[in-house]
């Protein structure tokens, strides 16, 4: 607590917590974002080796801030397999139990 008592700007670590991970379903797969090309679009490395130029639906375009670098998942066009949406970005906790998991292997990361 500060010094009016209160618990505000303080944040307990809490090292039995349970993580939970959205993983990819079906045709979704994760991906690394390699570079924002503007607006919604961006080029992302997936797990498949493959460089797809994908976008952030309306839905999500608020609520989504996305960087070089994230880790995400993205959901491969029926039409044209080389584009993409993005559907969920990881956070830095969730990608470290990824890693941890082996979704995420060491390899993989270093070509991205």
């Amino acid at each position: 607590m500060n010094k009016k008592g209160n618990r505000k700007g303080q944040q307990e670590e809490n090292p039995d917590k349970v993580i939970r991970v959205r993983l990819p379903r079906g045709e979704e797969m994760l991906g690394i974002i390699e570079q924002r090309l503007g607006g919604n679009k961006m080029f992302v490395n997936c797990l498949d080796g493959k460089k797809r130029n994908c976008r952030v639906p309306g839905r999500l375009k608020r609520a989504l801030w996305l960087r070089p670098g994230d880790t995400v998942i993205i959901e491969p066009w029926e039409l044209d397999k080389e584009k993409g949406d993005v559907i969920f970005k990881y956070r830095i906790n969730q990608v470290n139990w990824l890693k941890e998991r082996g979704y995420l292997k060491s390899e993989n990361l270093d070509e991205f």
